[in-house]
């Protein structure tokens, strides 16, 4: 009976210190992915600033530390690439939308700087990728009838 449970209890040690080993590693790892993307700005296509940052995609951080995002980018099919500088995304819920258009960054609206539409209101795929080109998320859509955005 005794060898047994010094079998059990070397098992539960060696699964105790497997399991404390692999949570660190898990828990450092950012919960950051696409929320949504508003991929066909309301009403006509005029290319105007305004119509052009209705058009928008969005990440969220359901992490429970805020993420630097320096040098992660987001790209499109066509190979629309837009980097970001030195911004944060709070943790638990924080959220930053990436406008298509030009305007004045914030630590929650960032702007591509584009006189054109970046989002295929067609179907476009959406990768996020980290400073060192790791892929973290993507989105993908397809045009829906009266639907003007997803949720990734």
């Amino acid at each position: 009976m005794r060898r047994t449970i010094s079998i059990l209890a070397a098992a539960a040690m060696a699964l105790a210190g497997t399991v404390a080993v692999g949570s660190p590693a898990s828990a450092a790892q950012p919960a950051l992915r696409f929320h949504g993307t508003q991929y066909d700005s309301p009403g006509s296509d005029t290319r105007s600033n305004s119509s052009l940052n209705a058009e928008w995609i969005s990440l969220i951080n359901s992490g429970t530390k805020p993420v630097n995002l320096k040098g992660y980018t987001i790209r499109d099919t066509s190979n629309h690439v837009y980097t970001f500088g030195n911004v944060a995304i709070a943790a638990r819920g924080g959220r930053i939308w990436v406008h298509t258009g030009k305007g004045t960054n914030t630590s929650k609206h960032r702007y591509w700087g584009s006189g054109n539409y970046v989002w295929n209101n067609t179907g476009d795929k959406a990768t996020l990728k980290n400073a060192s080109g790791k892929s973290l998320d993507t989105c993908s859509y397809a045009k829906k009838s009266g639907r003007a955005w997803v949720g990734c």
